[in-house]
């Protein structure tokens, strides 16, 4: 008998990633559609060590990719998702039709391909992509149904393959040679480089001084204007551009260049006292400002960490549940394209708002600077075909949504609003000095006449080399006045200036130098920067990005040994490659058979060669640098030191002389002069204090990377002492080979804060290393210990620690006392009378008050009941209320740590296939 036939139930299944993105769908498809969330990737490729046992010695076993068959990787199901995808095929065996719904870039593409692949969906699927969650944008994406595109797909699966060859052949070298742990990336370490390259300018920059003359001039009729000394006797003043980093004057390229000195200035200042002056020149030019471009990814972060104050990771974050609620369009996308729609919107705002005369004739029309952008096809902008103003929507958001809609609403309106005109005036005025030296000086100013777009918006600016000055021109109006025109100078005075290294990174200007370099993309920006952060290789001061030492060793490694693969070109180039794939113009298996194997055609290695013919690398010559003539700055396996290197004669056993860098010294603030400080202010790294009468160990104090501490010197047993020890044998009667002693773990113990290692004594030294020291017992037999601790001298009784006073009290304090501080109720956490960091009033959810505390591991937010720590990348200043609400949330939502891993069913990719499609999809090109 035939299988009945299903039932048509009217249901419709549409699956987008996020949970908060489907509930704004659901509002306007309406009846018949089920909208569920993936929430995010439901699979990806396991660790190696993760295989089915059987797979582990095939070509899958180094990568989970299959390098011999076409680099087919072999997926798995998340262990946290195996129960959203039983939910998500629950569902759909009710649905007549599947609507996969991702993101419109590659990762939503690919996203939608693996659901495709896992839940196997009998009924008709189609693909539906939009760029903003409104009903005009729910109408237009159901009337453009479309095909899967498996071009998109091969694309980031290239990527996500490209990235696992890259870290997992290239990170262990760094294991080996630099220290366990570390990582490397394509996109990642090309961006460390660029923070390392910028602070070994800034180590290598040597300033220079110049001075110059500034003045305030008066016309006949007492108007006053300051003006600066530009030229003496025709030779043009050198300012700060003129100076290499290396602090030499460059040659001109065109004229002289006078470099006055602090003698000089001031001799021509007095020599200008009360002389007369008089107009030389005087040249007006129009002034015409263009508005920015609408926002794509890169300069939305980049004008949120400039005006905001923002990092990447927080704007991205904030941007997505704009995005998933409705009220902006698609955040990842690298096209500054408006639509037809939204371009009237913007002008019909802008002329409501700011007058028709602000918005020009004809429609702006932006064109990206990269000829590759198209992620999602449009600029960021407020959602819908008009736009609601920032004060009708800033109830339903909260403070940082609303400060990133208005900031996109504004820059949105401004694109298409009119130039600002004015125009800069430049007067030029002279007088001859005492000493017969002509001095001319210069004064410059903008009008603005016409303030068009600027009415709305104006872009920000990072911090640069004489910024201020070219600042402070604008807006400065200067009195009327023409050639041979009488002045009067008072005030003129010498002036000093130093010049300055160049500028560090921001997030801001790494993520304009990267997008500049077309390195990565508008996705990987964000999590580019909190992984060189989370690495260790990048910290934050202030706004700046600092590399640390160990970033300085894995770049030179990279640069000296794996030098394509950290090169900006060849990276850029990969961008390029992995575009072609996407738009079908290259197959994805023969790319990655040349990127690994080697390509025939061009005879150009693979990372697998250059990897297997690395050679000898010399771990120490890597994570050397020298800092000063006969002083090395080695990165070591506790953090970075300096070192004096032994002479060749030196007796056999002479430690060389070492001094620890402090943790919170950047490494261009490590001058040579410093480097000597640090080592001639070294005390002794090591001394000996005497012998334990007990134990006939030596006991030494040593100065550690974590402070001083004593410890007793255990040696090793001799080789006629091993010999010495009793043969044991197998049953047939041969002697088993000699075991090695299990080594004795030395006991030790840190210097109390009175104590340094050249006062402190064996006496001392025996009663720190005796510690936790044995008080007694309770009453119910419990044992009462005293120690030192991270935090302080402490008591604990089994689980129940307590802090006591100073650490003299450990060695003095009786079981009475301690009993004393026992039977008094505990304070959560002994140090609760410090005042919190920061207080953001009860949790909307736990009604506890939430607050931010100094825990062990950094600052955390908490309400009593859940803890987080505050990201790496948002500083204390920068959290908000809405911010601490959020972090607390998505920690309930993750529920307790899980420390037991689940096992982990596998899902090998099945070749490509396009999902049926309601319209007829253009043909691709063969791969």
């Amino acid at each position: 008998m035939p299988a009945k036939a299903k039932e048509k139930t009217g249901k419709k299944l549409v699956i987008v990633e996020s949970p908060a993105k489907s509930k704004s769908i659901a509002k306007y498809l309406g009846e018949g559609f089920e909208v569920d969330a993936s929430v995010g990737h439901i699979r990806d490729l396991p660790q190696p060590s993760e295989l089915p046992a059987e797979l582990k010695k095939t070509s899958l076993g180094k990568f989970a990719v299959d390098i011999d068959n076409d680099f087919e990787p072999y997926y798995v199901v998340y262990p946290d998702k195996k129960k959203r995808v039983a939910e998500l095929k629950a569902k759909l065996k009710d649905a007549d039709a599947l609507y996969l719904a991702t993101d419109a870039d590659r990762e939503g593409e690919a996203i939608a391909w693996h659901l495709l692949q896992v839940l196997k969906p009998k009924v008709p699927v189609y693909r539906m992509a939009f760029t903003e969650i409104t009903q005009e944008g729910i109408n237009r994406a159901m009337e453009n149904i479309r095909e899967l595109d498996t071009d998109l797909v091969d694309a980031q699966e290239t990527r996500r393959v490209l990235d696992r060859l890259y870290g997992y052949e290239i990170s262990p070298v760094l294991w080996r040679k630099v220290a366990r742990g570390l990582s490397a990336g394509r996109v990642q370490s090309v961006a460390t480089r660029l923070v390392v390259e910028r602070e070994r300018e800034r180590m290598a920059f040597r300033s220079a001084s110049y001075w110059d003359l500034t003045g305030t001039f008066s016309t006949a009729n007492g108007e006053t204007f300051g003006a600066k000394l530009a030229s003496v006797d025709g030779a043009r003043v050198a300012t700060g551009r003129d100076f290499s980093d290396r602090g030499e004057l460059k040659s001109p390229k065109s004229g002289a260049v006078a470099h006055l000195d602090e003698a000089k200035a001031s001799e021509l200042a007095a020599g200008l006292a009360d002389v007369d002056f008089a107009v030389t020149n005087v040249d007006e030019k129009p002034y015409t400002r263009r508005p920015a471009a609408p926002f794509t990814t890169s300069t939305l972060q980049q004008e949120a960490s400039r005006k905001l104050r923002w990092s990447s990771k927080s704007t991205m974050q904030v941007a997505q549940r704009l995005y998933e609620n409705g009220y902006i369009t698609y955040m990842r996308t690298d096209s500054v394209f408006l639509s037809n729609e939204a371009v009237n919107a913007a002008r019909k705002q802008a002329a409501e708002l700011y007058g028709t005369e602000s918005v020009p004739e004809k429609p702006r029309v932006y064109k990206a600077k990269s000829g590759s952008a198209q992620e999602a096809h449009e600029a960021i902008r407020p959602a819908g075909d008009s736009f609601r103003r920032p004060a009708t929507v800033r109830a339903q958001l909260s403070a940082d949504e609303f400060r990133l809609y208005e900031l996109i609403w504004k820059r949105t309106v401004a694109s298409q609003m009119s130039d600002a005109k004015g125009f800069t005036a430049t007067i030029k005025l002279a007088g001859t000095a005492t000493t017969g030296q002509v001095a001319e000086f210069s004064a410059s100013g903008t009008v603005i006449t016409f303030r068009g777009f600027m009415a709305a918006y104006e872009e920000g600016r990072d911090a640069a080399r004489e910024a201020e000055a070219a600042e402070a021109a604008e807006e400065a109006r200067l009195p009327q006045l023409k050639v041979s025109d009488p002045l009067a100078g008072t005030g003129v005075e010498a002036i000093g200036h130093t010049t300055t290294p160049p500028a560090r990174y921001t997030e801001a200007s790494i993520v304009a130098e990267l997008e500049a370099r077309e390195i990565g993309r508008p996705s990987t920006f964000a999590p580019t920067i909190s992984t060189i952060m989370d690495r260790g290789y990048v910290t934050k001061r202030g706004g700046a990005l600092v590399p640390s030492w160990i970033a300085f060793s894995v770049v030179r490694l990279l640069e000296e040994h794996f030098a394509k693969y950290v090169d900006y070109d060849f990276t850029a180039r990969l961008e390029d490659d992995l575009d072609e794939i996407a738009h079908g113009q290259r197959g994805r298996s023969a790319w990655l058979k040349d990127f690994y194997f080697g390509s025939e055609e061009s005879g150009e290695p693979g990372l697998q060669s250059v990897v297997e013919n690395l050679g000898d690398i010399d771990a120490r010559a890597i994570n050397s640098i020298e800092i000063a003539p006969g002083i090395v700055l080695r990165v070591g396996k506790f953090g970075p030191y300096l070192e004096k290197p032994l002479p060749a004669d030196a007796p056999e056993g002479t430690e060389p002389q070492r001094a620890n860098v402090p943790e919170d010294l950047a490494p261009d603030e490590l001058t040579a002069e410093k480097a000597i400080e640090l080592m001639e202010n070294q005390g002794p790294s090591e001394r000996v204090l005497g012998v334990d009468p007990e134990t006939g160990r030596t006991i030494v104090a040593k100065d550690g990377r974590y402070g001083a501490y004593v410890t007793e010197v255990i040696v090793e047993p001799t080789e006629e002492e091993l010999a010495a020890l009793p043969v044991e044998y197998y049953k047939n009667g041969k002697p088993k080979p000699p075991k090695k002693p299990t080594k004795a773990k030395p006991r030790t113990g840190s210097l109390f804060k009175s104590m340094t290692v050249e006062t402190v004594t064996l006496e001392d030294a025996l009663k720190l290393i005796s510690l936790p020291r044995v008080l007694g017992a309770d009453a119910e037999g419990e044992e009462i210990t005293v120690q030192n601790g991270r935090f302080g001298p402490y008591l604990k009784k089994g689980s129940d620690s307590r802090s006591i006073g100073s650490e003299e009290e450990i060695f003095t304090i009786t079981l009475e006392q301690a009993l004393e501080i026992y039977s008094t109720p505990k304070v959560r956490g002994a140090r609760a009378a410090v005042p919190p960091l920061a207080e953001f009033g009860p949790d909307p959810v736990s009604e506890k008050n939430i607050v931010v505390k100094e825990g062990r591991f950094g600052a955390y937010i908490t309400d009593g009941i859940t803890n987080i720590t505050i990201p790496r990348d948002t500083t204390l200043e920068e959290l908000t209320r809405e911010r601490a609400i959020e972090l607390l949330a998505d920690k309930r939502a993750k529920g307790p740590v899980k420390r037991k891993t689940a096992t982990t069913t596998t899902a090998k990719k099945a070749p490509a296939k396009k999902a049926p499609a309601k319209k007829a999809a253009a043909a691709k090109t063969s791969k």
